[in-house]
């Protein structure tokens, strides 16, 4: 059996699970509480950060390097385009928000939420709050934009970029940090892949202590 060592709210996470569920790769959910620093996760990956995946009788972990490697041994439904230039954009977006995206906006609202209850690390700082709030403005914007031109984020056709960022937004959503009125793009790109079947289990999520808008599992918002 595949396994997942993951955590429910981590964007990374979700990111593989949404590639493992629209390919219809069965996987075991195994929660790890990464931030404890187990030995034996540790031995899973040195680097102490989740998500892990056990596939083919090997670990893996970074998410991009998964999703890639599930990409290139699973390749149907395709999640990478075909010309260099069209698998270019992808990776770019996908970096924009593992990268800019999470440093900006993810870390600063869900981490401070959300992560410092459970990991016993204090209390939010505001002024992080404050400065993930005004900065998703920005972000949601900038995919407004690029969905003016696009059906979808990176080009025609849903990629690996779409993944990555509905997998922090969700994150987002769940604790009731994205306004959907922003941009109707995005509100109408987002209802379009959270009716997906590979988003069931992500909606299904209950973090114990943080329950969930009544929208959050709502397919029409």
């Amino acid at each position: 059996m595949n396994r997942l060592f993951h955590v429910p709210l981590s964007p990374f996470s979700r990111k593989v699970r949404l590639v493992l569920a629209e390919k219809k790769i069965e996987v075991e959910l195994v929660e790890e509480r990464y931030w404890e620093q187990d030995s034996d996760f540790l031995r899973r990956n040195p680097a102490g950060k989740v998500p892990v995946l056990k596939m083919d009788g090997r670990l893996m972990s970074e998410s991009q390097a998964i999703c890639e490697y599930i990409e290139e041994t699973c390749p149907t439904p395709a999640l990478m385009p075909v010309t260099p230039a069209e698998r270019c954009e992808v990776r770019r977006l996908v970096f924009w928000f593992d990268d800019k995206f999470h440093h900006e906006v993810t870390s600063k609202l869900l981490y401070e939420r959300v992560n410092k209850k459970v990991m016993g690390q204090g209390y939010p700082d505001s002024r992080n709050v404050k400065s993930g709030a005004t900065r998703i403005k920005y972000h949601l914007d900038y995919m407004g934009w690029l969905l003016d031109q696009r059906r979808w984020l990176a080009g025609d056709k849903m990629s690996l970029a779409d993944f990555a960022a509905a997998a922090h937004l969700s994150c987002l959503d769940y604790i009731s940090d994205v306004d959907w009125n922003r941009n109707a793009n995005v509100k109408d790109w987002y209802a379009k892949i959270k009716s997906r079947p590979a988003f069931r289990g992500l909606l299904a999520d209950q973090i114990p202590g943080f329950p969930p808008p009544p929208h959050y599992a709502d397919l029409d918002f």
